[in-house]
């Protein structure tokens, strides 16, 4: 035996390496509500450390743990903490970063049901436990995806198929070159992965009808052009800024009259629905087609937990159907039927374990804190005579100062201070801090002190301008 094969041996036989990660990553856990909220430029700095070519031979696993905690960790964003207000990042809820950890060191593939049944029956589970918690129509599929962009992507593959079957041309037969067209129309205010998803499927700018957006970000109902048959409509449930809901019952039904598609962007918008507080927000959502969410983003599972839904199952499947002479296909779940990749890793378990730990009332007080803690943001900031430029209806708050220079400094002093991070934006023509009240480890408290942050920010700002 090879000294290589003898150590991985002994290494996965007397489990001290593991134990080891374990105990980093609990001291790493530990020490968050301390942590600065972005790395300081002193870690930033000593990340170079690692710069190497590859090495020649085997290093010891310890060595690499322990460079990875002395390196790595103070180089690591604390978004799992109470401050960071960044990217609709989310934190991460104990009960789904524990089954993660376990359905890691169990390393399944979740293709298909016969590569793991455990997989394949816990996402049957969150598929129908979703559905009914997102009061989606029932039947509605469920594909486990990396995030957003790829469920974007797969709900509208499914709509432009479906629009294309209509006017009878089939994509899985004839491909695209010569396809009928199709009238793609959105709000000027759509995220920019919907670009990407739909220059992926082919569909050019030529084809884009852009609806203009009322002064929250919304799609101007007012504005919907005529629909017909081969339009494919997205709509957005929470603004990427503002976190604004488009007005889901007039679109819907509207396109519901000539069978036009309707896909719902709700990367963290869609969780509204599992409020009662908030659930207003998402009336007439149920007459889409398909709709696009992101478990990491306000709900707080790890990373790499998208879902796309499809009121039609058998669309979705077409849409993504494989084949293989050595695929063994199932009568229960094959997970890789409703996502583009075949291997994935079973991100189903820790969803699983989140929505089990939660539950329904867990759910919606979570949705509920999040957005209360962007109240709270929004009323102290505006006491400090800080602009709150948005209806403030769910968890992102647009702030600004008197002027756009003192806003652009104001928020480089915050990122640079530790104390709380949030990104930038523009709003309207004019720049803005945007605060993203993501993580359930949020407190009052974490907030007050982010305020606090805001304030001395801004003095700074001013003495330097």
């Amino acid at each position: 035996m090879s000294e290589l094969l003898a150590r991985l041996q002994k290494e996965s036989k007397d489990k001290a390496i593991y134990r080891q990660a374990l105990d980093h990553g609990l001291a790493y856990l530990d020490s968050l509500a301390d942590r600065p909220a972005f790395p300081p430029a002193t870690a930033l700095e000593a990340l170079h450390s690692l710069d190497e070519g590859l090495p020649d031979g085997p290093c010891e696993t310890s060595a690499i743990l322990r460079l990875l905690h002395e390196i790595g960790a103070p180089a690591a964003v604390a978004q799992g903490g109470g401050r960071y207000f960044g990217f609709v990042n989310g934190g991460v809820i104990p009960a789904a970063l524990a089954a993660r950890l376990l359905a890691d060191v169990w390393d399944q593939n979740a293709a298909l049901n016969i590569m793991s049944p455990i997989a394949a029956k816990l996402e049957a589970l969150c598929e129908t436990w979703l559905v009914d918690l997102l009061d989606l129509p029932k039947g509605s599929a469920a594909g486990f995806v990396s995030g957003t962009s790829t469920a974007s992507l797969c709900g509208l593959l499914a709509g432009r198929n479906a629009i294309l079957r209509r006017q009878g041309w089939d994509v899985g037969q004839r491909g695209l070159f010569g396809a009928p067209s199709i009238r793609l129309i959105m709000s000027e205010a759509v995220h920019g992965s919907v670009f990407k998803a739909l220059a992926i499927l082919g569909i050019g700018e030529a084809q884009i009808e852009v609806v203009a957006a009322d002064d929250q970000g919304r799609f101007d109902a007012r504005q919907l052009p005529q629909l017909d048959e081969t339009s494919l409509l997205i709509l957005q449930a929470g603004n990427v800024n503002s976190a604004a809901f488009d007005d889901f019952a007039t679109i819907c039904t509207a396109a519901e009259r000539v069978e036009a598609w309707v896909h719902v962007d709700g990367a963290f918008g869609l969780w509204a629905r599992a409020c009662q507080a908030t659930a207003h927000l998402t009336t007439g959502i149920e007459l889409a087609d398909s709709w696009s969410v992101d478990a990491h983003k306000t709900l707080n599972s790890p990373y790499d937990c998208g879902i796309v839904f499809c009121r039609d199952r058998l669309t979705l499947l077409q849409a993504l159907q494989a084949t293989g002479s050595y695929l063994q296909f199932s009568e229960e779940r094959d997970g890789m039927l409703y996502t583009p990749e075949m291997s994935r890793r079973a991100r189903g378990i820790e969803l699983w374990a989140l929505l089990k730990a939660l539950g329904r009332a867990g759910v919606d007080e979570l949705v509920a804190q999040l957005c209360a803690r962007a109240r709270q943001f929004a009323e102290e900031l505006a006491r400090r005579r800080f602009r709150i430029l948005n209806d403030v209806v769910f968890n992102q708050v647009l702030v600004a100062c008197e002027k756009p220079e003192l806003t652009r400094a104001t928020l480089s002093a915050i990122q640079s201070s530790g104390e709380c991070w949030c990104g930038g934006s523009e709003w309207r023509g004019e720049p803005v801090i945007r605060i993203s009240v993501c993580s359930w480890a949020t407190t009052e408290a974490d907030v007050k002190r982010s305020v606090a942050a805001f304030s001395a920010a801004r003095s700074q700002a001013i003495s330097m301008i």
